[in-house]
């Protein structure tokens, strides 16, 4: 560009105006060219020079979150409403995704099956979540002497679901109290405190589980589930010796809860996002996934509640979703795969 700059003074200076016009459009096809690919080379001053070959080249196209999720492989993690605690058979399920089905609870009964079964993954899919676990497992350090969740993921992990938070609130044992007591005892609600406190620590937890597998599955799409309200909207009757103010008061304890983790998915896609990074946290919003067919109603999609009276604790798959409900979870996380984030995914191809 100098050079053709001086080029025009100088023939300007000696020939007059009329002769700067070829240099003006040299300048200007100059400027024109540089976004485009010129292939060959052509000396200014030489012989031969002849007219460069240009060859455009395509900016990439963004992915779809469709197209984000599937890339790569399929990762479940989390606790037992991901496991499939509320389905588990020690029979069906021995040896089922990873051997850890005796100690973990994973069942073929789970969403991640279903998940699974609905789309084309490239690279698979693998269950490891663990029924039980915590924050703690998914970070530091998994239940039955298994590795850290987080350990179980891959730079081409796409697509990790998981729920999580409901044992560090320890929601078993909030509804086993609600349970074992006497009828005029008001138990249930003096947990309050506590649950209030218990859910409150959970931002900052939940905040390194996201920024965890964010580190090492950098071009995921995280989808992170609510857990589904127990029982109606407005009980009719007392279920499981739970009465209606103290069910009205367990579903509310359940909203916050999602809200937490809701806000916490939030909070970390917004960085991802004003980052430009490629990977996303999604909140897949399971309160009223279950809606109509909560506990007490004819046709529950959750366990009903079975307490072991010489332990005095609920048994396991309490609560839990029973094959109808994993079915309902399978579609609120296929609708989320196939709508996608609210906003655009930071991966693209040529």
């Amino acid at each position: 560009m100098v050079a053709l700059a001086a080029l025009g003074r100088s023939i300007r200076t000696r020939r007059g105006l009329l002769v700067l016009v070829p240099a003006v459009v040299a300048v200007l096809i100059g400027a024109l060219v540089v976004p485009l690919a010129v292939t060959g080379q052509c000396r200014l001053f030489g012989s031969g020079c002849g007219i460069p070959r240009i060859r455009f080249v395509p900016p990439p196209t963004r992915l779809t979150g469709l197209q984000a999720a599937l890339r790569g492989g399929y990762v479940a993690l989390g606790d037992s409403y991901s496991s499939g605690e509320g389905t588990w058979d020690l029979t069906a399920d021995h040896g089922y995704a990873g051997g850890g089905a005796q100690d973990c609870h994973r069942s073929q009964g789970s969403y991640f099956s279903t998940v699974l079964r609905g789309f084309r993954f490239a690279l698979g899919g693998t269950l490891w979540a663990c029924s039980g676990a915590r924050i703690d497992d998914v970070l530091h350090g998994g239940r039955y002497g298994e590795p850290a969740q987080v350990e179980r993921l891959r730079p081409d992990t796409s697509l990790v679901t998981l729920t999580i938070g409901g044992n560090d609130i320890g929601f078993s044992e909030i509804v086993t109290r609600c349970v074992v007591r006497l009828p005029w005892s008001s138990a249930c609600r003096d947990q309050d405190a506590g649950i209030r406190a218990r859910t409150a620590a959970l931002p900052a937890g939940l905040a390194s589980v996201f920024e965890q597998i964010g580190r090492r599955a950098p071009n995921a799409r995280i989808v992170v589930l609510g857990y589904p309200r127990p029982f109606p909207v407005r009980p009719g009757r007392s279920v499981d010796n739970i009465g209606v103010a103290d069910q009205v008061y367990l579903n509310g304890v359940v909203r916050a809860l999602d809200d937490v983790i809701a806000d916490a998915a939030r909070r970390a896609d917004g960085g991802l996002a004003a980052a430009g990074r490629p990977g996303t946290v999604e909140f897949a919003d399971g309160y009223a996934a279950f809606d109509g067919h909560e506990l007490g109603t004819a046709q529950p999609y959750l366990n009903p509640l079975k307490i072991d009276f010489g332990a005095l604790a609920a048994e396991p798959r309490s609560f839990h979703p029973n094959q109808l409900g994993y079915g309902a979870f399978a579609q609120l996380i296929d609708r989320q795969i196939q709508s996608g984030p609210a906003r655009p995914v930071y991966q693209y191809r040529r």
